[in-house]
């Protein structure tokens, strides 16, 4: 596997590969990864010739106050997981190399996108996110970019991103992968005490519980909002962040459960903020 982390070095790399006529496919990470990484990158080496792992923690996308400091880094151990996965190539940046004190230009986000669900209490989180996700595209210029369904509204902004600003990557959105007892995999739930994983269940739990009510027929959102509600509520160390039933494409709320409607939950379970989401068909 190759290593990088000279933005110059991997331009290189991808110069000589599409001269060969290699299709490339990219996983952008923060690293500490895990197996919803790695269905990622199964899913790029599946359809593409080479595949390139980013992992770089974007202090762009972190709001004052945030976990930035402390979010999990171990970047020779996300190494050596790469390796055992054939990755071809690693890029590892750093924030000199990524944002140089010249940086003047960032990537804005429609408001309707940006300052809703989880950028209604993260101010300028998308737009690190979209920043830093256009360098990688052009920096690794690939056919074909993977992201995980878990962030649903980074999922949905980046893929109009994509297609506003003519970047020619495809882009795969793949399902969420979840550990055996439903917890959606994430680096952050590394911070859960044992106690509190257990109340982080009840996310899932919640999801479930309404994807059932949706097939049986219940269209309404408020009493879909209401039901998880019920439930995280339940749990003493749960703060509902935001409860959100929108259109999956627009993220605008809709008041009746119609064909593609996300339902979209975060929370925090003690210190921890913890994301998850469902997609339900109602009335088509």
């Amino acid at each position: 596997m190759e290593f990088f982390t000279a933005i110059q070095d991997i331009g290189v790399y991808v110069k000589n590969a599409k001269r060969n006529c290699k299709t490339i496919g990219l996983v952008p990470t923060m690293g500490s990864l895990h197996e919803g990484h790695l269905s990622l990158v199964r899913a790029a080496a599946d359809e593409c010739d080479v595949v390139i792992v980013s992992v770089f923690v974007n202090k762009k996308q972190f709001s004052a106050g945030e976990d930035f400091d402390k979010y999990p880094r171990d970047i020779k151990r996300d190494r050596e997981i790469l390796e055992s996965a054939n990755v071809d190539v690693l890029f590892a940046p750093t924030n000199a190399e990524m944002y140089p004190d010249s940086l003047a230009t960032y990537v804005e986000v429609d408001a309707k996108l940006a300052n809703c669900l989880c950028g209604a209490t993260r101010p300028g989180h998308f737009r690190g996110v979209t920043t830093v996700v256009a360098k990688l595209f052009n920096i690794c210029q690939p056919d074909m970019s993977y992201f995980g369904q878990k962030d649903a509204q980074q999922a949905v902004i980046i893929k109009r991103m994509a297609c506003d600003l003519n970047f020619s990557t495809g882009i795969s959105v793949m399902p969420i992968i979840r550990d055996n007892d439903g917890l959606a995999m994430s680096s952050r739930n590394s911070y859960l005490s044992e106690n509190e994983r257990i109340q982080a269940l009840s996310l899932y739990k919640a999801l479930c519980a309404v994807k059932k009510m949706v097939e049986q027929g219940e269209v309404c959102s408020s009493r879909i909002f209401r039901k998880i509600k019920q439930i995280l509520i339940s749990e003493k160390d749960i703060k509902i962040d935001y409860i959100a039933i929108v259109d999956n494409e627009s993220l605008q709320p809709v008041e009746t459960i119609k064909e593609k409607t996300l339902i979209a939950v975060a929370i925090f379970v003690g210190n921890t903020r913890l994301i998850d989401n469902v997609v339900v068909d109602g009335e088509s």
